[in-house]
């Protein structure tokens, strides 16, 4: 409520959208890179200095945390700004200003999976893997349900293509040199030839690959401002692969989110093919 009562959009900035669990920290990796870079090459410094969730911070866990309202008016453009917001609540500012969103989205398996784990890296005692499934397909979260989440953000890119683009887990993971490009474009700073020609787009793919920013010292002991407290840098990396819900989900725990998702899916177009999602 703080966030939308506060916060102008300008046509400028950039709104990183997810779900949690989604790729967040890899998303932000990568635009942070591609933004930030210069003639001398990709913005790879601050990477190693910095987790990407202080570089691309939370707008609702660390700029408006506990009812702080921050001046953003002096940031230059282009603002970069993260949220796990539905796309319903964001300030109207938001669509009306024209400004770019590009939300991420990930095989609702994989994203459960992952989300179960990273909850239970705080928990004083094992969540139970049921009944955590059991809440993710009643829709109880702290954003809301998983796949209202996805389609507020699908059916708002479908209607403007031009202002938010919509990627998923699995073709990032599949191409990510491609996707990036894309993403590139999207934002209105591609790669030039001699940039491609030189690499510089590969080299961010490589130095933001989930491997890559997991070895570094500041993600493996450092610790970033949350809300209350500080949230060590390291819960944020764990496999990061696609499929990993295989080994964590009974066939019968796949099917009935199978089933959600196809029955929730129906009809608007967004289809994540089982092809696509049980690849690993």
């Amino acid at each position: 409520m703080v966030i939308k009562r506060h916060l102008k959009a300008r046509d400028t900035d950039v709104f990183l959208a997810t779900f949690p669990k989604s790729g967040t920290t890899w998303l932000k990796a990568l635009l942070f890179a591609t933004l930030r870079r210069t003639a001398d090459g990709p913005a790879l410094a601050p990477l190693a200095a910095h987790s990407p969730h202080q570089l691309i911070p939370f707008l609702e866990f660390q700029v408006f945390a506990n009812g702080r309202i921050p001046d953003l008016s002096s940031l230059p453009a282009p603002r970069v700004l993260m949220t796990h917001i539905p796309s319903r609540s964001l300030p109207e500012s938001v669509a009306a200003s024209g400004c770019k969103v590009v939300y991420l989205c990930r095989d609702p398996k994989d994203c459960f999976v992952s989300l179960w784990h990273f909850w239970n890296g705080f928990a004083a005692s094992p969540w139970d893997l049921g009944e955590a499934l059991l809440q993710f397909c009643d829709g109880v979260s702290l954003f809301g349900p998983f796949w209202e989440h996805v389609l507020g953000y699908w059916r708002w890119h479908v209607e403007r293509p031009e202002q938010v683009l919509f990627l998923t887990y699995e073709e990032l993971a599949a191409d990510t040199v491609g996707q990036l490009r894309r993403l590139a474009a999207f934002v209105g700073c591609p790669f030039t030839a001699e940039e491609r020609e030189a690499r510089v787009d590969r080299e961010i793919v490589e130095a933001c690959a989930m491997e890559s920013l997991a070895g570094l010292e500041v993600n493996r002991s450092g610790k970033t401002a949350m809300t209350e407290t500080s949230v060590a840098n390291n819960i944020f990396f764990r496999r990061g692969v696609v499929g990993d819900w295989k080994n964590h989900l009974t066939p019968e725990m796949a099917r009935r989110m199978d089933e959600i998702t196809k029955n929730k899916f129906r009809g608007s177009g967004l289809a994540l093919t089982p092809a696509t999602a049980d690849q690993n």
